[in-house]
């Protein structure tokens, strides 16, 4: 009985190890889907609507640049200024992007909502520079800590509008 007792603590450290490797498992073994169901909009369009044909998506938020793929691990982010990539089946698109939300869910679905987006391509490069340059203009001009921080978003805004352009 003594022998049977001191073996339990090991015994019971076993089954914990063995518990704890099959919970991390069961989300990384599970069938990975082709695709995922990608929404993409803003209030003034609507650039996907679970869209199945996306293969991986480019994000950049606060906590820095990620790349979305089927099966990804549950994720809830703020959308940064920058340039967001979506991967299709036949087709790359590059967009611009403001502030928003990312949120991808366990069944492989992603929403993407975003404050302003627009295609890449659809932007000037000249009305760009020259945003820029306005909003340079106003940050210098500030003279409230409102002024100054929606100058200082304007700015961030147009120099990674500049800069996706590039």
């Amino acid at each position: 009985m003594a022998s049977l007792v001191s073996r339990v603590p090991r015994l019971l450290q076993a089954v914990g190890r063995t518990l704890a490797v099959q919970a991390t498992r069961s989300y990384a073994d599970a069938a990975a889907p082709v695709g995922m169901s990608f929404t993409f909009g803003s209030p003034a369009a609507a650039f996907y609507n679970a869209a199945t044909n996306v293969r991986q998506i480019d994000v950049p938020t606060f906590s820095g640049n990620i790349g979305i793929l089927p099966s990804h691990v549950p994720t809830l982010a703020v959308l940064k200024p920058g340039k967001l990539t979506v991967f299709e089946d036949e087709a790359i698109n590059h967009f611009v992007v403001s502030s928003g939300s990312v949120t991808v869910n366990e069944d492989s679905s992603v929403q993407i909502l975003a404050e302003e987006a627009c295609r890449l391509e659809d932007v000037d490069p000249q009305l760009a520079r020259s945003g820029l340059e306005k909003a340079q203009q106003q940050l210098a001009a500030a003279t409230t800590d409102a002024e100054r921080t929606e100058a200082q978003v304007a700015v961030e805004f147009h120099e990674q509008v500049v800069k996706a352009l590039e």
